[in-house]
């Protein structure tokens, strides 16, 4: 057993913040850095995923395309530093707005069994793959839909 996959509401993540916070936040951009997961697990060169994938700006709270709801779009693994602020300020931004998504109101815990099909939205969720199920090997399929670009609608 184990080898859960823990789904964090990014609408409630963003909606949980003070309404100060959401001021704030809504005005920020961040870098998403793929290397930051992907270098290391690849065996690959920063600037050699650089090459292909390169750092991307993304709003901090994006406008979900279809429900028009605003969304924390922070993560451990691909967000790398907040456009402006000193590395020390946007460090203390990014693990306040992080923890956003460990919140266990926030979460939900799926138990994978044989045969189990999960389906999120990347655009307003995030996903965390316990590792408790060592000396046991996870296997499974993953299929990615192309998505759109992340923005911020100010009058949404």
């Amino acid at each position: 057993m184990g080898g859960d996959t823990l789904f964090a509401d990014m609408y409630a993540a963003y909606d949980t913040l003070s309404p100060a916070m959401k001021d704030w936040v809504c005005t920020l951009t961040a870098v998403h850095d793929i290397a930051r997961v992907f270098a290391g697990r690849l065996g690959k060169d920063r600037d050699e995923l650089h090459a292909k994938f390169p750092p991307m700006r993304h709003p901090v709270v994006r406008t979900h395309p279809e429900t028009g709801r605003r969304a924390l779009y922070v993560n451990t693994g691909f967000t790398d530093h907040i456009v402006g602020l000193s590395r020390k300020e946007s460090d203390w931004l990014l693990a306040h707005l992080y923890a956003q998504a460990a919140v266990p109101e926030h979460q939900c815990r799926f138990v994978w069994r044989p045969n189990s099909i999960a389906f999120w939205d990347n655009r307003s969720s995030q996903h965390y793959a316990a590792s408790d199920y060592f000396p046991q090997v996870r296997r499974m399929e993953r299929v990615t839909i192309a998505g759109d670009r992340p923005y911020f609608d100010p009058d949404r």
